[in-house]
Parts: structure tokens; sequence; C-alpha cells
């Protein structure tokens, strides 16, 4: 019989939020003078507040309740996208002082200086429709799930609660606030699923007992280059392509490192954020497998795999940790949704508004801003339904499907456009607009893929291995981008300094590095030990 929520569970949940709301509090009622201030934080925070919101802003419900489905549902394959703690710390080294250089606020406005207008105004609304599919509508979806589970009610009740909660704080307190509540959910969320996953371990009689159970081909997270879903070569290209465009060029990630003080708190908070990084594999995959055998067991019942996590923690854990637990859960929920209202707002009033308003007043900027983020957390609400369809209980394998046809122009504009001088505003929207088209084609072939013939070309392109798919698009989006450029002539020198590797003066470069020492370079080679070790682990 599956347990509910107890007074003492109660409790706990209201000292978590009486917590949170005093943070929010202390916060909204510090002076914010500018839109440097509010979008981000006066870039003066320090590199613990960047890495613990660099990973709250990550971890959010639908990795809690998708990745923990991934491991009771024979998806082991895409635990390769918890491992890209290697790409964080490439944020930090790579990609990082380029965008700290340039002085900017979101990623579209360095294509702006990088490339032209055009290709921020496209990467803008680019961005806020991506925003909809992958992170508001997603969020709001595993959160419907988490709270209709603890409390027994609509999941849409729950979750609209819990985003008018998080809305007041977010526009009121703008990006200091989630910061700083975003490190206290990132603390509450790592306490509470490493209780779980202990007293998980425990119930199932210990790690062992979980692989003797399920087999040791269940935890192998490389299958042969011929399976139909996770061919190996495939996940490696397909899943290096989506980390290096939401961590290295997505805005809701990217946000928080520009709120770093300096280049060298940056970095350090990209480091200590890929640290953090590591923990999911055993905070919710790990719990996702014990859920599979105690079910197979007879000793939990869910319906769908995505269930797995919230009724593993109804059912072992006791009152308190319960509360803590659930305070969690919803930690994750009201920090992701936390993360992409900033970004939406600060992407639609710097990007958008401020452009066709030059002269708008502060105060007309926030209350755009607001409006903004209201619009798109009704198109969230209204993607839900189509969620549910293609994620098939499997909410985690839906989103790093949607995120393979969203990720390849980007990361293929972004990549070339730092480490290639030769590449110009015409190559970078040929791929941007050709991308957007072939990414739009595919996805709706998705959805109706099973009313197309079954031999015709189009159900061809919709059936195809997304991994596949996306592998190939990057590389039409490389050529796309090279092939383009040499159309037009190359960009002037002026135009790339200090944009492009090859424009570094050598002032520039002393000062990039003086910006790290032999701690930094130590913290970041144990982070891919790590991911290398648990690659072999799993194999």
């Amino acid at each position: 019989m599956q347990a509910t929520l107890a007074t003492l569970d109660w409790i706990v949940i209201a000292g978590y939020f009486l917590l949170l709301l005093g943070v929010a509090a202390w916060v909204i009622s510090q002076k914010q003078n500018d839109s440097e201030d509010y979008f981000l934080a006066g870039r003066n925070m320090g590199w613990f507040v960047v890495g613990a919101s660099i990973f709250a802003s990550n971890i959010g419900s639908e990795h809690v309740v998708g990745l923990a489905g991934s491991g009771a549902a024979d998806k082991f394959p895409l635990l390769i996208y918890e491992l890209h703690a290697w790409i964080v710390v490439l944020l930090g080294w790579l990609f990082l002082p380029f965008y700290v250089r340039s002085g900017v606020f979101t990623m579209p406005e360095f294509l702006e200086k990088r490339f032209n207008p055009r290709a921020r105004w496209f990467l803008s609304l680019f961005s806020l429709a991506a925003y909809v599919l992958t992170k508001v509508s997603v969020t709001l979806y595993a959160g419907g799930i988490v709270i209709s589970t603890l409390l027994d009610i609509s999941f849409m009740q729950g979750a609209l609660a819990t985003v008018i909660l998080t809305g007041i704080y977010t526009v009121l307190g703008g990006m200091r606030a989630v910061v700083y509540t975003e490190t206290l959910q990132a603390i509450i969320l790592v306490i509470g699923a490493a209780t779980l996953t202990f007293l998980g371990l425990q119930a199932a009689g210990g790690w062992n007992s979980v692989v003797a159970e399920v087999g040791p081909q269940y935890m192998d997270m490389w299958r042969s280059m011929d399976d139909p879903e996770y061919p190996w070569h495939w996940l490696v290209l397909s899943s290096t392509i989506v980390g290096i465009w939401y961590w290295c060029t997505d805005q809701v990630i990217v946000q928080r490192v520009l709120t770093a003080k300096n280049i060298k708190e940056g970095r350090r908070g990209s480091i200590f954020g890929a640290f953090l990084k590591l923990t999911p594999v055993f905070l919710f995959l790990i719990p996702g497998v014990i859920a599979l055998v105690l079910k197979q067991r007879g000793e939990l019942a869910w319906d769908t795999p995505d269930q797995a996590f919230p009724s593993l923690m109804m059912a072992i854990l006791p009152a308190g940790l319960r509360g803590l637990v659930a305070a969690g859960l919803m930690a994750a929920l009201m920090s992701s949704l936390a993360s992409v209202f900033n970004s939406c707002s600060t992407l639609f009033t710097v990007d958008i508004y401020k452009k066709i308003r030059p002269n708008a007043s502060e105060a007309q900027l926030v209350r755009t801003g607001r409006i903004a983020t209201a619009v798109v957390v009704v198109l969230g609400i209204l993607w839900v339904p189509i969620i549910e369809q293609l994620a098939d209980g499997a909410l985690y394998g839906y989103l790093q499907n949607v995120q393979s046809y969203i990720a390849p122009p980007i990361t293929a504009v972004f990549l070339l456009g730092i480490f290639f001088s030769r590449i110009n505003s015409m190559g970078a929207l040929i791929t941007l607009f050709s991308g957007l088209a072939i990414a739009a084609v595919r996805l709706t072939l998705e959805v109706f893929k099973d009313s197309l013939p079954v031999d015709s070309l189009l159900y061809g392109l919709a059936d195809m291995n997304f991994l596949k798919f996306s592998s190939f698009f990057f590389l039409y989006c490389v050529a796309a981008a090279v092939l383009g450029s040499l159309l037009a002539p190359r960009p002037s020198a002026a135009q790339l300094e200090g944009l492009t590797f090859g424009s570094l003066t050598d002032e520039q470069k002393a000062s990039n590095r003086s910006s790290y020492n032999w701690i930094d370079i130590v913290a970041s080679l144990f982070i891919v030990s790590i991911v290398i070790f648990i690659m072999i682990y799993f194999s």
C-alpha cells in the first residue's frame, strides 16, 4: 500500500517554502537600479552561486522524473546526456572568455556582434519557440506527474499553483532572486535525492542485488552500431552536438555564467556546475532502476516509467524524509521554471522589444518582460498534450529527441563563428533559416508519422533514427555555413576583434592566461576522468 504525506511531511514542505520565500523577499527588498542588475544580477556573483544555479536550472523536474523513468524503462544509453560535465567545463574554458569580452546580455546579442542584427533576431525568436517545446511545457508536464502522485490531484492544478508562485518571485526579484533561490533549491534537491537513493538501495538489498535482478546487460549504456534505438556511434555524435548547444550557447545556462564577477569566477562556477552535473547519475537514474527492481518483486506499483521516482519516494521513505524529497522535487520544478521565465524575459525584452523601442524606460522593459513570460507559460501549457503523445511515458527520451532537431544549426553557427574567422553573416543566416525549416519538417512528420504511407519517402524521413538524423543534420549545417560564407566577402578585422580565436590580441591572450591557475586545471581534469570512469563502468 503506497503511503501518503503525513503531518510531519507537510511541516517540512511548509518550512522549505517559508525559507524559499524568505530568501526571495530579502532579494526583492534589495534595490535594483538598472537592467544589468535585473537581468544579470549586477554581474557580481561568486563561483559557488554560479555553479549551483547552473545545476539547478538544468536539473528540473523533467530530469528527476524523466531520467529516473529512463532507468526504469531500459533506456540506459540516455545516461550519456548526464555525462556532459566535460562540456560544461568547455563552457568555462573555451566559450565564456569570448562572451565576457563582448559584454553581451544574451546569446542572440553575441551573434549580432559576430555577424549581423538579422542573426540576433532569428536566434531570439528561435530560442523563445524552443523554450516552449523543450523547457516550459516539459517542466509543466513533469511537475504535473510529480504533484499528482504526491497530492492525488489533477496535475494541471498542482503545476499551475507552482507556476504562479515561481512567477511571482521571478518577476519581482529578477535574476538575483533566481540565482539565490536556485542555490537553495540545488542543496535541497541533492540532499533529498541522495537520501532516496541510499534508502532505496537498502530496500532493494544493495547495489549488487539490484544488478543481479536486472542483469549486467541492462546497465550497459553502449549498444551495437545496428541497434534500432541507440546505436552508440550516432549517440556519441548527436549527444555531443546537443551538449554544446545546451551548455555552451543556450541562454538559460550561459546567463548564469554571465552573472559572475569576472572570467575567473565564471570559469570556476562552470567547473563547480560540471561537478554537480555528475550527481544525477546516482541521484535520479539509479532510483529508477531500483523502482524497476521493486516492481518486479511485487513491492512497488506504477503505471508508466515516469512515475517511478515519485512512486519509490512515497513507498520507502519515512515521514519527514518524504516531505524533504517532495520539497526537493518541487524545488526542481520551480528552479527550472524560474530559469526559463527569467531567460525568456531577458531574450524578449533585450533582443526584441528594446530593438523596436530603444528609448523605452526601465519600467516599460520590466512590464514587457512580465507579459512575455505569461505568453510563454500559456503556450507551454497548450503544448503539454502533444508532449503526452510523443513522450509515451518516457519524458527524458522526448526531451533529447526534440533537442536533437533544435541543436545542429545553432551549434554549427556558434562553433564555426568562434573557431573559423571566414564564416560570415551570409553563411550563418543560410544555416539558421534552412536549419529551422528542416527541424520543423522533421518534428511535424514525427507527430503525424502514423498517418503516412509506410513505403513513402516522408515516412522514411520521419522514421529515421533521431540520433542518425541529428548527426547528418549537423554535417549539413556545417557545410551550409561554410559554402554560404564563401558566397560573400570575409568579415573585416574590426568586426572579428576579440570574437574569434584568430582575432585575439596578445593582451587578450595574456589576460585570459592570468584568469586561471593549476587548481582550475586539476579540477577540470578530475571531472573528465570521472566521466571516463562512469562510461567504462557502465559498459
